[in-house]
């Protein structure tokens, strides 16, 4: 019986590489451009609810976050966030054919977790392992799965169809999420939580600029997150639209590294 269990795993992990060659044989397709947005209309009564929850909630709770909390802590809380992330990505840098990206991301959750106590400090960085930031959106984008169609989530923000399946996929694989046991598992959501809020708190001027000071919040939305994703995708394809203020265009439509969307995703990935 053993062994009969045995041959069916082996079955199981066959045809599991197989189905990942095949997906891996249709080529990383070219980075999207222009925008694709055939469900605009509710597309922008989602952007105005996630402005109204915003306004509301996000950024009061942000502001008291940011002034509450000293600037060291809320350091850690986002190095805390960010290691747990570190399992998926190295898991992600495997299905992506990346094996260099896959062992720097292990080698930076060990080092954090252990001399970086649980990944509140980061050693790896000094030590040059700075981690390749990933997810399964990016994971089918080299697989050959297009961009699909521009969504706005409520609560959750802008997206497109296949960053949206990857963001699903992340949450329920996550290594960390499956392994750890409930309570301790709650611990790393909380993290999550403090890190989007030191987020919101740090770039408040710029979201607030894109959210409340543009003159079109939500076309300014999908250019800013449409431009950030493709360039993080390595093709810098960009959206287009007359009435659309680009605000790369100095810098030759690319994305500043420390640009932080205003409604960033888990995909956000």
């Amino acid at each position: 019986m053993a062994s009969g269990h045995a041959a069916l795993r082996a079955v199981s992990k066959l045809g599991a590489a197989a189905s990942l060659l095949a997906l891996a044989a249709c080529g990383t397709p070219p980075v999207q451009t222009g925008t694709n947005d055939p469900q605009e209309q509710v597309n922008r009564e989602r952007h105005e609810f996630n402005k109204r929850f915003d306004t509301a909630l996000v950024k009061p709770v942000s502001q008291g976050y940011g002034r509450v909390v000293p600037g060291p802590v809320r350091t850690g809380v986002n190095n805390f966030a960010d290691n747990l992330d570190l399992p998926g990505d190295a898991l992600n840098g495997v299905f992506q054919g990346r094996p260099v990206a896959a062992l720097e991301n292990t080698a930076r959750f060990v080092v954090n977790s252990t001399i970086g106590v649980l990944g509140i400090f980061d050693p790896a960085s000094s030590m040059g392992l700075r981690g390749k930031p990933t997810d399964f959106g990016e994971t089918l984008y080299t697989w050959g799965v297009g961009e699909g169609q521009y969504v706005e989530h409520p609560f959750f923000g802008p997206s497109t169809e296949r960053d949206t399946y990857g963001a699903i996929v992340d949450y329920a694989t996550n290594p960390v999420r499956l392994l750890v046991p409930s309570p301790e598992r709650s611990i790393g959501t909380v993290a999550e939580g403090g890190s989007k809020l030191g987020d919101r708190y740090e770039y408040s001027d710029t979201i607030d600029s894109v959210l409340y000071e543009s003159a079109d919040s939500y076309a300014q939305t999908r250019l800013l997150y449409l431009q950030n994703r493709r360039y993080a995708l390595g093709g810098g394809g960009e959206a287009s639209g007359d009435d659309f203020i680009d605000p790369y265009a100095d810098a030759g439509g690319a994305a500043p590294a420390d640009f932080i969307d205003p409604y960033e995703d888990s995909n956000a990935q």
